[in-house]
């Protein structure tokens, strides 16, 4: 079973499947004997409802871990199937091919270690933010005042203590992101999963939302896989990250350690010269996948 391709940084000289780009650093899959994820030889097909002889491949062949505490993201062109592991990892969809693991055991049914913070709105309209954070813990059967207290706790720490009978149609959109944040941390899931969470963010509220889940990520530190079309975002927040190529069928195309001091702050750490070269040895990778996919989506329109 193949592996993803590990690459450093520079010099760039590529070789098929594997690029040498200059000095890395241990990361905590390194050290973690058990990780916290672990998608084997992982294959995602779906068949036409309506004619079984309609197959689409989203991903195959993919192997990937997160460790515990580690802070993982995948970039790939739009429709790679970045979400379909997401998806996978979460047990929401069984693959067709592979096997997935959680801290060593098999997966079966839905993920209950792991958290996740979706791309579109999860709040409920008929809830307030303080309603919307507790509904994990009352679903659990946390006593209520127990779920009020940790609720309130975690809208403070992002920043809403004094919003808590705000509903979702009173808050801006990094209100409501932060408040979904909060919803998530609450349940304290080993494993938090974001599938592109800020992606309908303006950029100065984008860039305080990352910073404020680094933050939280830091005191905690949970295994993190998170989906991002942002190279930029996916290298100022990670350990490492990984490259899907171009559907269907994608594909792994390359690992990347991050080694940028930590703690950092995403708007700081984009003017550095070594996120300037990480960015540069990844882009070279990923380049040729955007312009395939995008290419294929214009052979879908036409």
């Amino acid at each position: 079973m193949p592996n993803i391709p590990k690459v450093d940084l520079p010099p760039v000289q590529a070789q098929p499947r594997s690029l040498k780009l200059g000095r890395s650093l241990p990361t905590v899959q390194q050290v973690t004997a058990v990780p916290a994820i672990e998608l084997a030889g992982l294959a995602c097909t779906f068949v036409n409802a309506q004619d079984s002889s309609q197959r689409y491949t989203a991903v195959e062949d993919v192997s990937l871990t997160v460790a515990e505490g580690e802070f993982v993201s995948v970039v790939g062109p739009t429709g790679c199937g970045k979400s379909t592991l997401l998806n996978v990892a979460a047990g929401l969809l069984q693959p067709s091919k592979g096997e997935v693991r959680i801290f060593g055991q098999p997966l079966e049914g839905v993920n209950a270690r792991a958290g996740y913070m979706f791309q579109s709105e999860s709040l409920m309209p008929w809830r307030t933010a303080l309603q919307n954070v507790m509904a994990g813990l009352e679903f659990r059967g946390t006593p209520p005042v127990e779920a009020k207290e940790q609720a309130e706790d975690w809208l403070r720490r992002v920043g809403l203590g004094g919003f808590g009978d705000r509903y979702p149609h009173q808050m801006s959109g990094g209100m409501r992101k932060r408040t979904s944040l909060a919803q998530t941390l609450v349940m304290d899931p080993d494993i938090i999963l974001m599938d592109e969470p800020f992606s309908a963010l303006d950029i100065q509220t984008r860039q305080l939302m990352e910073n404020e889940v680094l933050d939280l990520w830091h005191n905690k530190r949970k295994a993190v896989l998170f989906i991002t079309h942002d190279l930029d975002e996916a290298i100022a927040m990670s350990d490492r990250v990984v490259v899907l190529s171009a559907g269907p069928a994608a594909r792994p195309m390359g690992e990347f350690n991050i080694d940028l001091d930590r703690p950092r702050d995403v708007a700081e750490v984009k003017m550095t010269p070594r996120f300037m070269a990480l960015h540069k040895g990844i882009w070279d990778v990923l380049r040729a996948e955007v312009l395939k996919g995008y290419q294929q989506q214009l052979q879908k329109a036409a």
